[in-house]
This record gives structure tokens, C-alpha cells and sequence, in this order.
């Protein structure tokens, strides 16, 4: 059984305290992995090497910064197989989601913070007579970044590569549930010969790890992705301390379907919109809200293509489902369902756990499950689930869909899907929500800004505003 270990001032170490905590397979229900059971005391490790690494690094040349991120990408897509086995191993997702969605954008992400550290602009502006103001954008020192388990090493390196690409050192936690593509990333950054204590790995609980971190006053920034709970309790440290934050936090996303939508592609990519990595994906469309006109005809059409997907073993081609992260989660989606059918819903397909034989036969797995007949207000259709279990409600008008879909306290993303480009437009504008896709969705330019309103969190991540949270402004003025 291997070991996980930290990786702090360029070398993997075992954790101060010698414990370990078991990573589990989510599609067998075994243990095949030890991750370090962390403490205050490793961050501190970590802060310190951090803090000796950040005057030269904070100094570095960006071309050289450039070609020693371009060299971890590198590393990464040098060693896809290991990446895409190690992330479905950690996760309980398909081979083929791992291969085709996680590794590639964990590599694009790298990429494109290497290259855009050299395009970054700044701003100027002149007075005419007076003189002229410009604006430096400096980095902040040792930041802190703190990432979830749904699709680890893809989210691990959309926080890593833009602080690293703009010369802050690194004190990082992956999540404990899905180590393993963190620890790899740690031998590719090795490999790729990263100074020493530029970037730090510390594994282990959130309440220990995380909590030291964002406790940590060195520690001048933190990016946080994961539960709206955690990230209140991230919000109610770090502000006193007067850190800077960027949290992106749940979702409970509407899909808004209308009846001039071109039907057969939107049944389709709906579904692929409601079920991806087990619906276990913050942007996945766990409500969708149908024109009645066209309700039936949408329900048919789309339980019966639910109703073809495949749970099955991680490993295998034609599995589309794969398994629940961990036990726990399993047990907490099982109980929406029950709490659904107590409030009056109809399960139209799955609806229970989901069982396997052979190797995942001890697995934890759930069916795709479909539910009509709720109230948009009730419990099912306000708690986020994050899981494969999807509402259908139909609605009358625009003005009745847009009332259901801003109903909740969430706004991280929405999707719209009309032939009606007014129309378009005129619900994008008026939809709560950070993100709009209209006739797609999970379509990413990392040029843009990314994170959600409300409940959904504070910031923004992708593109330059990932550049300019990492950076501090400071105004310069000459006069003439």
C-alpha cells in the first residue's frame, strides 16, 4: 500500500505527527492509500520554506517563470495515464470523464497562467499639466489555496498556477478524500526542477490543515473552493485579519428550457448537463424548469435517456456513472431522495443506491435519479444535494421561470436554452447568477471570470481576475 506524503521546500516529507488517515477507493469501498494526517505544525513547515522561497521567486524573471510552469504542464500530460488512474482511483469517476475532461484542463490550466504572466497589463493615466499615474501590480507574499474533491487536480491547479504564474509562494491543501493527483503533481513539480518552497503540499483534515492555514498570519490570501458552510467559517476567521478572499462556494443551478429550444440537442446535452461526475460538480443543472407547453414531451424524452446511462466500475468504457466519493456522501443523497418523496415528489427513475457485483460490489453507488411534482420552494429544490438527483418542474412564462430559478439563496451558474436570441438576453440579464450559458453548458475560456453571487461566494477565479487576486495594487504618480 503506498504512502502519500507531503511535499514541503522541495521534498516530500511525512507529517510531523507520523499518523496517517485511509484514502478510500469510492468504487470498491477499500483502502488503498495512506494520506498524512497533518497539522499546525506542518503548515508552519510549509509557511516557512514558503516565506525563505518568496524573495527570489517574487523576482524570478517571468520568462523563467513562464518555462518553469510550461515544464510542470509538460510533466503533467508526460505522465496522462498515471494522472487519469490516480484521479478515477481517488474520485470513484470514469476513466474516460478523468481523461477527457480533468488531466487535460489541470494541464490547459498551467499553460495558460505561463503564457499570461507575460501579457499581463497594467494601467496608466495621465493628467494633462499635472502629471501622470500608473498602477504597479505586485505580489502579495505567501498565499494560501485550499481546493475541493470533486475534480481535484483540475480545481487544485486553476487556484496554484495563476499565484505561482504572478510570484507568490504557495502553502497548499488538496482535499484528504482525493489526495493522490496532488501527490503526483508534487513529483512532476520536482521533476521540473520548481525552487524549493515555492509551492507546499500539506495534506490532512480540513479542521486542522485548512483551519491552520486560513488561521495562519502570515499567510496574506486565501482561495477557497468548496461547501458554503465551510466557506462562511473560512469568511468569519480570515476577515477580522484583513486577508484577501476568493470563495467559490455551492450551487444549485436552474436549467430553463423553453418550447422553442431545438429539442432533440437540448435533451441531450441536458443530460450530460444533470449527470456528469455523478452530478458531483458544482455546475451541474440540478433543477430544471421546462416550458409547460412542452413539459411531457421533455419529461418522456428525457427519463428515457436517464433511464440508458450506466452506473458501473470507473475502469470500464461504457460506464457513465461512476461512484459516490465516499460513503458518507452516498448516505447524505440517499436521504434527499427519501426527504423528496416525504415532500410530495415522484420518482420517475433510480431513486436508490445503486448496487455492483465483483470488484465493486462493496462500491458506493447511486442511481440517476429523476423527481417531478415538487414545490419549487421545498427542501429538495433550496439544499444543494450534489449528486445525481434532478428536478422537473414546468412553468407557464418567462416571468414564472426566472421567480422559480432566483427562488434559492445560491447563484453560481444557469443555463438557458431558446432559438429566441432576444429572449436570450433579456432572461441572462435578469437570471442571479454568476455564470449564463445559453444552448450549452460547462463552456470555459479561462479568460473570463469565473465564481458565483449570493451564497455562492465572493470573488472571481479564471483569467485575469485569478491574476489580479493574487496581486496587489499600488498606484504611482510622477508629476510632470
Amino acid at each position: 500500500m503506498e504512502t502519500i506524503n507531503n511535499y514541503i521546500n522541495g521534498e516530500l516529507a511525512a507529517p510531523v505527527s507520523g499518523t496517517y488517515i485511509d484514502n478510500i477507493e469510492p468504487a470498491t469501498g477499500q483502502v488503498f492509500s495512506l494520506c498524512p494526517d497533518s497539522d499546525e505544525r506542518d503548515v508552519q513547515l510549509a509557511y516557512a520554506a514558503a516565506k525563505q522561497a518568496y524573495p527570489k521567486w517574487s523576482n524570478t524573471p517571468l520568462e523563467e517563470r513562464m518555462m518553469l510552469l510550461m515544464r510542470i504542464a509538460d510533466g503533467i500530460e508526460k505522465r496522462m495515464d498515471e494522472f487519469v488512474a490516480a484521479e478515477s482511483k481517488d474520485n470513484g469517476k470514469p476513466l474516460k470523464l478523468a481523461r477527457a475532461v480533468d488531466i487535460p484542463r489541470a494541464v490547459s490550466n498551467f499553460r495558460f497562467y505561463a503564457s499570461a504572466i507575460q501579457h499581463f497589463a497594467s494601467e496608466s493615466h495621465h493628467m494633462p499639466g499635472v502629471g501622470i499615474n500608473y498602477t504597479l501590480r505586485q505580489s502579495i507574499g505567501v498565499v494560501g489555496c485550499i481546493s475541493p474533491w470533486n475534480l481535484p487536480i483540475y480545481l487544485f491547479s486553476w487556484k496554484i498556477a495563476p499565484a505561482l504564474a504572478t510570484g507568490n509562494c504557495v502553502v497548499a491543501k488538496p482535499s484528504e478524500i482525493t489526495p493522490y493527483t496532488a501527490y503526483l503533481l508534487s513529483q512532476v513539480c520536482m521533476d521540473a526542477g520548481l525552487p524549493n518552497g515555492v509551492l507546499n503540499i500539506v495534506h490532512g483534515l480540513g479542521t486542522k490543515v485548512g483551519q491552520a492555514i486560513v488561521e495562519h498570519e502570515g499567510i496574506k490570501a486565501i482561495s477557497f473552493t468548496g461547501g458554503t458552510e465551510t466557506g462562511k467559517r473560512i469568511a468569519a476567521t480570515a476577515a477580522p485579519m484583513f486577508k484577501k478572499l476568493s470563495l467559490e462556494l455551492g450551487g444549485k443551478n436552474p436549467t430553463i428550457i423553453f418550447a422553442d429550444c431545438d429539442f432533440e440537442a437540448t435533451v441531450k446535452q441536458i443530460v450530460t448537463a444533470s449527470f456528469s461526475n455523478q452530478g458531483e460538480i458544482c455546475l451541474c443543472g440540478s433543477r430544471i424548469f421546462v416550458e409547460k407547453s412542452i413539459f411531457e414531451k421533455f419529461r418522456d424524452a428525457f427519463v428515457a435517456r436517464v433511464k440508458k446511462l450506466k452506473v458501473g466500475d470507473p475502469n470500464e468504457d461504457e460506464t457513465n456513472l461512476g461512484a459516490i466519493v465516499s460513503l458518507a456522501h452516498k448516505n447524505k443523497i440517499l436521504s434527499y431522495i427519501h426527504l423528496a418523496k416525504e415532500e410530495g415528489g415522484k420518482i420517475l427513475c433510480g431513486g436508490s443506491e445503486a448496487k455492483l457485483s465483483g470488484r465493486c460490489e462493496n462500491g458506493y453507488f447511486v442511481e440517476p435519479t429523476v423527481i417531478e411534482g415538487l414545490d419549487y420552494r421545498c427542501r429538495t429544490n433550496q439544499e444543494e444535494i450534489f449528486g445525481p438527483v434532478v428536478t422537473l418542474t414546468p412553468f407557464e412564462n418567462e416571468e414564472e421561470a426566472l421567480m422559480m430559478a432566483n427562488s434559492i439563496k445560491y447563484g453560481l451558474s444557469s443555463s438557458v436554452w431558446t432559438n429566441d436570441l432576444k429572449r436570450a438576453h433579456r432572461v441572462a440579464e435578469k437570471i442571479e447568477a454568476g455564470i449564463v450559458w445559453i444552448n450549452s453548458w460547462l463552456v470555459r475560456d479561462l479568460r473570463t471570470p469565473f465564481g458565483g453571487v449570493k451564497a455562492s461566494g465572493v470573488g472571481r477565479e479564471g483569467g485575469w481576475e485569478a491574476m489580479r487576486f493574487f496581486t496587489e495594487p499600488k498606484n504611482v504618480f510622477i508629476k510632470s
